[in-house]
């Protein structure tokens, strides 16, 4: 099966970011693995996707960062701000009517969502 264009979808992998981050703060090797694993590798990016991507989170005050130092190695951790949990909280009810209305469309019918 031919992989989409996931990045014409509503709130593409922005949300998706801020979704892993509402759980706890993380370095970008851990958010691209755990995209990887919970997605069954449909979203599987690269570094050089990601990294863009938190660096305009953070200028828009979605995320914030710090470095920590783990095993004489240091990390860049990021965080989900107040305002970041915000637009997550928009982009997933966009992201669920926009589902609803897909699978209306697929199923035959209106579909009203639970």
């Amino acid at each position: 099966m031919a992989r989409s264009d996931k990045s014409s979808l509503p709130g593409g992998t922005a949300m998706l970011v801020l979704a892993l981050l509402k759980e706890r703060e993380m370095y970008g090797y851990q958010m691209i693995a755990a995209l990887r694993e919970r997605s069954n590798h449909v979203f599987d990016l690269k570094a050089g996707t990601l990294y863009p991507l938190l660096h305009t989170l953070e200028a828009q005050g979605y995320v914030t960062s710090r470095d920590g130092e783990v095993g004489g190695r240091v990390r860049r951790y990021y965080a989900i701000t107040p305002a970041g949990r915000g637009a997550l909280a928009e982009q997933a009810d966009q992201w669920r009517t926009y589902a609803d209305g897909v699978r209306g469309v697929l199923e035959g019918g209106v579909f009203c969502g639970a």
